[in-house]
């Protein structure tokens, strides 16, 4: 199986997983700070404090980038690094990102730059965050910032990524920060993450610049657990919240009904919702970009949010126990093109965590191999069947902290020792940069 000359193979990470430096050169706490210093927040009160220490060896792992062989490399934007406090330019933590982008460009490789990957200033979360609609003001005004200083030295823009992880799992589930489980909190969030990301689209616009733009939704097919009609409903719920809540205010120019019924039950209130808002957030980008991890197999739960609960599988699993399901993806990537968009798709995130062991300098990671290959030839099917992916990013470059779970699950092809940051290439990190050579698998 081939891929196209033009196919982008790129490798990703964030900006509050891998930077460190938190207190350096004028920034100012994330939400991430707060909630990972709360007791009982992230295993083993693990913190991204100092992580990967990219901020000072950023010319180490951009040389790793080159010889991986990568077309285009996805990193993030730390926000509190630009705004360290409201309406307060800091220059010097934008320097960061133009020397970062500078040596990337030098060593010819394409970037993906995201400006919201989660690390909310803790100064807007105290004025209310996500939650209050002065939130998407701020927003568009650090975005102009990013956009003006940054656009010559990047070449894709992605306004926010996994929405739904910043809104339902932060502020109805509780299990990222700022850790609220309040639905009616969660719903405004969504809201007004979509219409920031519109308002920036169209801002973007407004300057005259080219480059490509768009957002990033973490999707997931979702089936009953039987033919049973609760877990159909289980499934079509949680196919309502986790995919459709984010995919048809952008497509389609509303939320779904059986979702707001399903809210509105639950005491949320939808006076957040102005005139005008659905057309914002459908602002017209360039392409849609796409995290996939798993399938989710739903059964009926009566005592849940959605009415709907995790079943059993029997597929084998990664050890974030999640199912390793790469024929799944290809049902996705086909639903979101029979129901949403013609627009150019990029996998922006796909990867599994797993335990490696370190046995004479090497780790022999064979199922982060396998499922990098299997969903790599995944992706090439879709082409095959002219789906019309243009480009796939590996989650992750490095081995890096991962939220709730701290240091303890690694997505990295590149294992990082936390006490000495010694980088260390995986067996995985060899085969993508064979695949990436070849352009077939």
């Amino acid at each position: 199986m081939n891929f196209d000359k033009n196919f982008i193979f790129g490798v990703a990470t964030s900006s509050y997983q891998i930077e460190g430096a938190y207190n350096e050169d004028g920034r100012t706490p994330s939400i991430w700070d707060t909630f990972s210093k709360t007791e009982g927040k992230v295993l083993n009160m693990d913190n991204g404090d100092v992580a990967c220490d990219h901020y000072h060896r950023y010319k180490e792992d951009v040389a790793i980038i080159k010889e991986l062989g990568v077309d285009s490399y996805r990193l993030s934007i730390a926000w509190p690094r630009i705004f360290p406090e409201p309406g307060k330019y800091n220059p010097q933590g934008m320097e960061f990102y133009k020397k970062l982008l500078t040596e990337l460009k030098q060593n010819g490789i394409k970037t993906a730059v995201t400006l919201y990957h989660w690390d909310l200033p803790q100064w807007l979360q105290d004025m209310g965050g996500w939650e209050v609609r002065e939130s998407t003001e701020f927003f568009t005004e650090y975005a102009k910032k990013c956009f003006e200083e940054l656009d010559g030295l990047t070449d894709m823009w992605i306004t926010h990524n996994e929405p739904w992880c910043a809104s339902i799992l932060s502020n109805a589930l509780g299990q990222h920060a700022p850790g609220k489980k309040d639905i009616s909190a969660a719903i405004k969030v969504a809201h007004h993450l979509l219409l920031s990301h519109g308002m920036a689209v169209r801002l973007y616009r407004q300057l005259g610049l080219k480059n490509a733009i768009g957002i990033t939704l973490n999707l997931t097919p979702c089936y009953p657990a039987s033919n049973r009609f609760t877990d159909m409903l289980a499934a079509s719920n949680f196919d309502g919240t986790f995919n459709r809540w984010f995919l048809e205010p952008i497509f389609k120019g509303g939320y779904p009904l059986d979702i707001i019924n399903l809210y509105a039950a639950r005491s949320a209130d939808f006076a957040f919702i102005k005139d005008g808002d659905f057309e914002v957030m459908g602002e017209k980008c360039d392409f849609l970009g796409v995290n996939y991890y798993n399938r989710s197999i739903m059964e009926f739960d009566s005592m849940s949010l959605t009415l709907s609960g995790g079943a059993y599988s029997n597929y084998p699993k990664t050890d974030m126990g999640w199912d390793i399901s790469p024929d799944e993806f290809i049902d996705l990537i086909k639903m979101v093109r029979d129901k949403y968009t013609d627009l150019p798709i990029y996998i922006t995130e796909n990867g599994s965590a797993w335990e490696d062991v370190l046995e004479d300098g090497h780790i022999y990671d064979k199922g982060r191999t396998d499922y990098l290959v299997s969903h790599l030839k995944a992706v090439a099917k879709m082409n095959e069947m002219n789906l019309n992916v243009v480009g796939y990013y590996c989650w992750s470059l490095l081995d890096n902290f991962e939220w709730g779970y701290g240091y303890s699950q690694r997505f990295g092809i590149v294992y990082v020792d936390f006490e000495s940051q010694q980088r260390i290439k995986k067996n995985s990190y060899h085969r993508y940069h064979e695949i990436i050579k070849e352009r077939s698998i």
